[in-house]
């Protein structure tokens, strides 16, 4: 496989310098490895023969053998088209072309005979194909059984490329080249496992003689790809983890026992409890930790990492707190100082915003170790932001950061400091152990009692009236409502609701009360005021965009209304969700929608109405969605590019292939076994791009 790799795509027969431009700019296909893994999409059966005869309905694409009777030119300039007149011997059809109509009248004759296929359509009584494939009857025996059939851009058609060019160019390349490509799994794993050879693999999922033998392939392939980044990732870990120390809180003193049995607001749940034990345990093992904490919104993860900085400070250590905006860094100071006063804990805040003056006192107090925390915007990780000992670090819904930016945290102190990932965005198990696969995993699975879930309810814009309704009898038992927009201004090429349409329309309906607005192109000074007259509830209703997604807890709105839902991810509508539902009275979310929405998007607004679990919502996002959109976590500098396998549906794949990934560096831990160094060698060559993986936190 590396002579393929290392072999320009212009060298094989049948692709030559122009060719292999356009595939490298249109696909990115590079290389001969480039090629052989540009794996099909989806496959048709060449196995059977139709007639035209027996046409009928909505017909699959299918091949038929027989003749042309006659070609003939019709139209003119931009309407011109070929029609061919095709014979099988029980009937005729029309075979049509409008580009490549000179090439297509000097290769196709009357008189021989052809395999054609494709899609066939009915128009006034005749069928016809547009496009079809058209091969010789005599050469037509390579392509029976499954045949892949490959993406192609725009561009590719018009230059005459087609799925069969491909096939063409794979084929050749896997009759030359396939029988000699090296397996880089060891033959022991492939042995016990059951798997296909590489080359067998290789020339099957691109022309596979049966559905099963496709499916093996597939497994092969796909858990060699997740096989190898499970490898990459535990085996930096690992290195990392040998060689990374980190400090050792052993005690657990005034700052931490004053707290807990004198200022708890209320009892932990038992999940919290749990979560802090397996901190605790990391922070007292003599390396650093790396722990990511995952939990619904308002189970209580900013208490738990409260009470694990406050196990810091114990041990006079400094600790710190990212979020990712203004408002959230704000809350949660808000929050964590009113907690921590009685106990003497000097918290500040640190943002864009800060003035000067205040900046100078916090530069000053973090060097001389008298500021305990500090909780901050982006602003916490300038250079001029200095502290005396940082021990412990906090960074809330992380994939807002970007991978250089978490990473300055880390130089803030010479040995670098514990690291808890909070995130209120519950994460797929198959995506926990690739994307965040190098960090330790907790979870707080438990509400805080006396929580109600959410009622959810999807109701179309028919309904608008009963749920105004309902809206004001809320307002008038003195609770507050969201009214959520997907955009700020009217847009008249995309029929949503404007936040500005529905402020006025919001305004005119509920004239009783006092409505406020938010959006994320408001200045901050102009977005906090708006957020502290709902927050302190001189306004009744706050009309806002998805910058509410994060950072407002207001226990008394009860109501969330959501327009044009369906236009919302899933995990984006369970975040907007968790705004209410956080005091102890009944909330609701209403997700408002078209009367003609499709089958499927009614099926996804479904998922919300029958569960609060977020990580049953985050695993149906991620099936619909794909990995690519969930947090831009595969926009965090990593080297992840699946060719074959899907995070989303391959989860038995990926636990398969980190088990084994874990079993090799169990006996080998720095792969130097003769057996095991082409698995070295070999995942030099696929993450040839350093990742730090220490850098996902």
């Amino acid at each position: 496989m590396e002579r393929l790799r290392n072999t320009d795509v212009k060298f094989l027969k049948g692709v030559g310098p122009k060719r292999a431009e356009l595939l490298s700019k249109q696909l990115g296909i590079k290389t001969c490895a480039d090629l052989l893994m540009y794996y099909p999409s989806h496959y048709v059966d060449r196995s059977r023969f139709y007639t035209v005869s027996s046409f009928s309905g909505d017909m699959p694409v299918v091949q038929v053998k027989g003749r042309f009777v006659n070609f003939t030119v019709q139209g003119e300039g931009a309407k011109m088209r070929l029609v061919g007149l095709f014979t099988d011997g029980t009937a005729t059809m029309e075979v049509v072309w409008f580009k490549r109509i000179k090439w297509m009248r000097e290769n196709y004759k009357p008189g021989v005979e052809y395999v054609v296929f494709g899609k066939p359509s009915e128009f006034a009584g005749r069928w016809s194909m547009v496009h079809p494939e058209v091969d010789s009857a005599s050469s037509v025996e390579m392509f029976t059984g499954l045949r892949g059939v490959y993406p192609l851009t725009e561009q590719l058609r018009n230059r005459g490329f087609s799925s069969r060019t491909i096939y063409n160019m794979v084929h050749t390349l896997i009759s030359t080249h396939c029988r000699y490509v090296a397996d880089p799994l060891p033959a022991e794993l492939v042995g016990r496992l059951r798997l296909m050879s590489k080359s067998e693999a290789l020339a099957a999922i691109h022309a596979p003689r049966t559905n099963d033998e496709l499916q093996r392939a597939r497994l092969r392939l796909k858990f060699e790809e997740l096989f190898y980044l499970q490898l990459n990732i535990l085996s930096y870990s690992r290195n990392r983890a040998a060689k990374s120390g980190g400090f050792r809180f052993r005690h657990i003193g005034r700052y931490f026992n004053s707290f807990y049995f004198d200022c708890l607001p209320f009892e932990l749940t038992g999940a919290q409890k749990r979560v802090i034990k397996e901190i605790r345990a990391d922070m007292n093992s003599g390396r650093q930790m790396n722990r990511l904490l995952q939990g619904d919104v308002g189970s209580g993860k900013t208490l738990v990492a409260l009470m694990c900085m406050l196990i810091a400070l114990d041990n006079s250590m400094q600790a710190c707190l990212m979020a990712p905006t203004e408002i959230l860094a704000t809350q949660h100071f808000e929050t964590i100082a009113k907690m921590v006063a009685p106990i003497g804990i000097n918290v500040k805040l640190l943002t864009g915003s800060t003035p000067k003056k205040q900046r100078d006192i916090i530069h000053e107090q973090l060097l001389d170790g008298s500021l305990h925390i500090l909780i901050g915007t982006h602003a916490v990780i300038e250079d001029a932001v200095q502290f005396r000992n940082l021990g412990f670090v906090v960074i809330d819904e992380q994939h807002r950061f970007g991978v250089a930016q978490r990473a300055r945290l880390w130089k803030k102190n010479v040995v670098p400091p514990h690291v808890l990932v909070i995130t209120a965005t519950p994460i797929p198990r198959t995506l926990a152990m690739t994307v965040y696969g190098d960090l330790d995993v907790s979870v707080i699975d438990e509400l805080p009692p006396g929580r109600k879930p959410v009622v959810t309810l999807m109701r179309f814009d028919t309904n608008r009236l009963d749920v105004y309704r309902s809206m004001t009898r809320q307002l008038r038992a003195g609770r507050q409502v969201y009214v959520v927009y997907p955009l700020i201004k009217e847009n008249e090429k995309v029929d949503l609701k404007s936040l500005e349409e529905g402020y006025e329309q919001i305004c005119d309906t509920f004239r009783d009360f006092k409505v406020a607005y938010v959006h994320g192109q408001m200045k901050p000074a102009e977005k906090d005021a708006q957020m502290a007259l709902f927050a302190s509830h001189k306004a009744d209703i706050l009309v806002a965009t998805t910058v509410i997604e994060v950072g407002v807890n207001v226990p008394n709105a009860t109501t969330m209304i959501i327009e044009n839902a369906e236009r919302f991810g899933l995990s984006q509508l369970h975040q907007l969700r968790g705004r209410v539902g956080r005091g102890e009275g009944q909330s609701y979310c209403v997700l408002m929608t078209r009367h003609n929405i499709s089958k499927d998007t009614r099926r996804r607004l479904e998922i919300m109405t029958s569960t609060t679990d977020g990580f049953v919502v985050a695993e149906a996002d991620l099936k619909l969605r794909g990995p690519g959109d969930l947090e831009g976590t595969l926009q965090s500098g990593m080297a992840i590019d699946l060719k074959i396998a899907n995070l989303a549906t391959d989860g038995q794949i990926i636990q398969l292939a980190r088990n084994e990934a874990q079993r090799v560096l169990d006996s080998d831990p720095s792969l130097i076994s003769p057996e095991n160094s082409r698995l070295s060698r070999e995942m030099r060559l696929l993450f040839d791009r350093a990742v730090d993986w220490s850098m996902i936190s």
